[in-house]
């Protein structure tokens, strides 16, 4: 990279780099225009290369090939196009008749014959150099097969599976407001707490945004002790250590493994050399339109934003995990560019009243510098 170059790369590498990279790298270097044409034929390689495919949707793949390819030839020289540009238009026809690309390409293949010239140790004689070391891995998957039960030595199974992960333990005492968000939060995202949840509502949507999220905590823990009260009852230990709160001391982590992810905290980043705080989360917000508006709508919305601590809340029988973000306010930090980007303004924090989500709910994101203003 220090002569701005790639080299040593595989097909499957520039086909990489083509997708993701690409669309990305060229904002702010290339004319309008051309970044446009690019980027959509970018989109068009992205989504025919996707492992699931909608048949609905490849007729739109085609018309907008089409247009991409017209797009080409009027910012590009005729010197750019030979054959291999003009079959990209018999692509999205060929899914249609054959099925996605990935069941049918020769990246597997490839990789595969790249281990079989691994092999080769003598280059008089490669064929037995491939049969020997073939047979000798056959027999140590065989063996490891054999001993799959069996714990391994030096790794720990949390980090193989990458679930799970804590990294950088302590317990700490934090202010009872803040907990009781967190509390709060659990609370409305439990499954076995939707009909409380429900009955609490019931006084309105104007009722909600002033008094819910201050008295539900206390009236649930009322309304779960009433119950307990009663001869025969069907409150689970969950709906009872849920209504207890939890233990004022949190289990604070730098990093957490969950969901497929390793998510650190933001100040664990500032010390890294990767990054691993970005987070989303879909979640439904109810919209009003001003201030006197008594007919407020639900809808569902993606939020974009970094964690900044993580927190094990301990309800003595069961844990629960949630992340602490510092949000992004959607109306003026998140819009999505005439390419498609969503473009992410951390700067613009939204509110800072509703802080935590659930970890087992959380997506990881990563945050690109915009080439264009440097953000």
């Amino acid at each position: 990279m220090k002569d701005s170059r790639l080299i040593n790369l595989k097909s499957h590498d520039c086909h990489t780099l083509m997708q993701q990279l690409l669309p990305v790298a060229i904002r702010g270097l290339l004319p309008k225009q051309v970044c446009t044409v690019i980027v959509r034929l970018c989109y068009f390689f992205n989504a025919i290369c996707s492992k699931v495919i909608d048949p609905i949707k490849i007729d739109e793949l085609q018309e907008e090939v089409v247009v991409t390819l017209c797009l080409l030839e009027k910012y590009f020289p005729p010197a750019f196009f030979d054959v291999m540009v003009h079959l990209i238009v018999h692509l999205a026809r060929e899914i249609k008749l054959c099925g996605p690309v990935w069941l049918r390409w020769m990246y597997p293949m490839e990789r595969y014959m790249k281990i079989l010239k691994g092999y080769v140790r003598n280059r008089s004689r490669p064929e037995g150099c491939i049969i020997e070391c073939y047979v000798a891995e056959e027999a140590v998957e065989f063996c490891s097969e054999y001993l799959e039960s069996t714990p391994t030595i030096g790794i720990p199974k949390s980090l193989e599976s990458r679930q799970n992960v804590r990294m950088g333990f302590k317990v700490t005492p934090v202010e009872y407001k803040m907990l009781c968000e967190a509390h709060f939060y659990v609370l409305q995202n439990t499954p076995e707490v939707d009909c409380y949840r429900l009955e609490h509502l019931t006084r309105g949507e104007k009722w909600l945004q002033a008094e819910h999220r201050r008295c539900f905590i206390r009236w649930v823990r009322q309304r779960i002790e009433t119950e307990l009260a009663k001869p025969e009852h069907c409150i689970t230990q969950t709906l009872r250590w849920l209504a207890n709160e939890p233990r004022r001391d949190v289990i604070r982590y730098s990093g957490y493994g969950i969901n497929g992810y390793t998510f650190h905290t933001r100040e664990h980043d500032l010390r890294s050399t990767t990054q691993n705080s970005g987070v989303t989360v879909e979640g439904e917000s109810l919209h009003v339109s001003s201030a006197k508006d008594k007919n407020p709508v639900y809808a569902n919305m993606s939020y974009y934003g970094v964690i900044e601590d993580i927190w094990e809340l301990n309800y003595t029988s069961f844990k629960v995990a949630v992340f602490r973000c510092k949000w992004v306010n959607n109306k003026t930090g998140v819009k999505v560019d005439e390419n498609g980007f969503i473009l992410v303004d951390l700067n613009k924090e939204g509110d800072s009243s509703d802080q935590f989500i659930m970890a087992s709910q959380a997506k990881q994101v990563f945050y690109v510098s915009n080439p264009n203003d440097g953000r």
